[in-house]
């Protein structure tokens, strides 16, 4: 309380000098409520005295993600964009992509980038090996938040995305309603099954259409890691085992090999549904080869990314509990933007 003056603390609570004189140094009596707005009034000027300090300082907030190549320029762009929403601070963003990152490349990445960072942004792999490292990373009041696919029991501070779950039942209500056949042999296709978020897009998959269409069948293909020359590989190998496919949906990257696929062995492919608004799927849906995709505002999960990591630092005012995920839009190619 020492750091600020009785003037300060009076005009910052809206109370007279005499006020706040008087219950500073309790001095007769002063109504809980008063007692209450200048316990406020000091915690305000702390939070901007603190924010203060930030602003003349560059602030690195490192984003770390195994993602495929076709995805990363979209994600980089909708970081960079959000850096404006906060022009106040000196955001410094440090990009680690890569399509074949293992938990132990994560790990290194995480504890030297974490000596030197003031948060990071992760997508990785299912992988306990992570576990010990994001707890140090805490203890040394590094924050860590997960994005798209999450790390569950984990010391991450939040998870930033849409309900995979519930992405995959949105998939299946659109799956069973455009399906004009009495049967189908629907490819579920994922690029690994270590990422908890794709594999939470399958099982609400699986699970709704055994809801809206029990007729229709459902397999799992995984393994492409999202590259389009696994993807293509796997797709075909299991399309010469089961001549009756003829639906997809793709919770991954790695679609023109998936389509490529089909389109080699002379198959119709009757609905096509996928994930994540990149140029290529843009082009692929453009084109009529998809016929939804399911996504949500990149954009906006960044600047959440962003205001967890500062509100952890007290950098600014912590806000009410956000929204638990981020909203699923479904886009066509008749309201997609270009």
């Amino acid at each position: 309380m020492a750091r600020f003056t009785h003037k300060q603390i009076a005009a910052q609570s809206g109370l007279s000098l005499a006020t706040v004189d008087r219950a500073l140094h309790q001095r007769g009596n002063v109504h809980p409520r008063t007692q209450h707005r200048i316990q406020q009034a000091i915690a305000d000027l702390e939070l901007m005295q603190k924010a203060g300090l930030a602003r003349g300082r560059t602030l690195y907030f490192d984003v770390i993600m195994h993602t495929p190549d076709r995805f990363q320029p979209l994600i980089r762009e909708a970081f960079t964009r959000q850096i404006a929403s906060f022009a106040a601070f000196r955001l410094q963003l440090r990009f680690h992509f890569g399509a074949n990152l293992t938990a132990e490349t994560i790990n290194q990445l995480l504890n030297k980038k974490g000596l030197h960072s003031h948060g990071i942004i992760l997508k990785a792999a299912c992988s306990g090996e992570l576990h010990p490292t994001l707890e140090a990373l805490l203890r040394q009041r590094v924050p860590v938040v997960t994005m798209m696919s999450d790390l569950p029991g984990s010391a991450r501070l939040r998870y930033i995305g849409m309900d995979n779950f519930d992405a995959g039942k949105v998939a299946a209500f659109l799956m069973s309603r455009w399906l004009r056949v009495s049967r189908s042999h629907i490819v579920a296709v994922t690029g690994s099954q270590d990422f908890i978020g794709e594999q939470e897009r399958i099982q609400g998959f699986q699970r709704a259409m055994q809801t809206f269409s029990p007729q229709h069948r459902v397999s799992v293909v995984a393994g492409g890691f999202g590259i389009d020359a696994r993807m293509h590989q796997s797709v075909s190998q299991f399309l010469q085992q089961h001549p009756d496919a003829d639906a997809v949906y793709t919770v991954g990257g790695g679609n023109p090999g998936i389509l490529r696929a089909f389109a080699e062995q002379k198959r119709q492919i009757n609905a096509v549904i996928g994930h994540d608004l990149d140029k290529e799927n843009c082009a692929l849906l453009q084109a009529g080869k998809i016929d939804a995709l399911i996504e949500h505002n990149l954009q906006l999960d960044a600047l959440h990314a962003f205001r967890t990591l500062l509100e952890f630092h007290g950098f600014l005012p912590a806000t009410a509990p956000p929204a638990p995920y981020s909203k699923i839009n479904i886009i066509t190619r008749y309201n997609m933007t270009t």
